[in-house]
């Protein structure tokens, strides 16, 4: 087992883990777990983001809206995100961006302002954004572009091509345990394609749980295959992937190593 992993995006205040979210919390660093960010993705999570941060020492927060929700954003919670991401733990804003694989959940219409509303406030805080997106790429890039934030393009499903655009915008790119799918053949070229000092590990749990415990609810503890892998490709060994993941991620949200 591999030691001092930080998993850069999970989801504990998710229902998934009402039964039992302390214990496997308090469980992490036995397996190696030694920090993780818990990111909103609405109101009410960013919410109880924060206070899952103060209980727990070794997990941060993040707040923001994800476009599936992006309904919510208006000055009144622009403002109230504002005010939430001044909290001691919280590191960024997200995650936000864009998803039109789900479009009737929202339209791009009401998706794109609330991004770019978002973006806008993550500039003015000076804070790094994590991104959401799937089949937007163009849009995305394009606000990207225009905003250009510090940040994450988190569980990347895009292209070596789009990969390229993102780390000319000096951003980080995060992989779940998708790349440990037998058709993860676009996560894997661009993991061997980017270099190791932008790549983070994350779990975004409790979806995406790494083969071959793929169908289960996925927690930190399995971090340990998504980093084999993840070595694998990269020529390293587990131990010295561990290590650049956890200085990108303590780099990114302003962390000590």
């Amino acid at each position: 087992m591999v030691d001092g992993i930080f998993d850069s995006h999970a989801h504990y205040d998710d229902e998934a883990f009402a039964a039992d979210r302390d214990e496997l919390l308090r469980s992490l660093a036995a397996h190696g777990v030694r920090r993780v960010m818990n990111v909103g993705s609405s109101m009410e999570s960013s919410r109880t983001g924060i206070e899952l941060g103060k209980a727990y020492d070794f997990l941060y927060s993040s707040v923001g809206v994800h476009p599936d929700s992006a309904r919510e954003i208006n000055n009144d919670t622009l403002r109230e995100l504002a005010e939430l991401a001044r909290e001691p733990k919280v590191r960024a804003l997200g995650e936000i961006g864009l998803d039109y694989h789900y479009e009737d959940a929202c339209p791009r219409e009401i998706q794109i302002p609330a991004f770019e509303r978002q973006l806008a406030l993550a500039k003015e805080l000076d804070i790094p954004v994590i991104v959401h997106t799937r089949e937007a790429a163009n849009d995305t890039l394009e606000l990207l572009k225009k905003y250009r934030p510090k940040g994450i393009v988190h569980c990347f499903s895009g292209s070596v091509e789009m990969a390229k655009e993102v780390l000319r915008l000096d951003m980080y790119i995060g992989f779940t345990g998708v790349l440990t799918f037998k058709n993860a053949r676009k996560a894997v070229e661009v993991v061997q394609y980017a270099p190791a000092d932008r790549l983070l590990l994350e779990t975004d749990c409790p979806y995406m749980a790494p083969e071959p415990l793929r169908g289960r609810r996925c927690d930190s503890t399995m971090l340990q295959y998504t980093l084999a892998r993840m070595a694998e490709l990269k020529g390293l060994s587990p131990e010295e992937m561990a290590a650049i993941t956890w200085k990108n991620t303590c780099s990114v949200y302003g962390l000590p190593e």
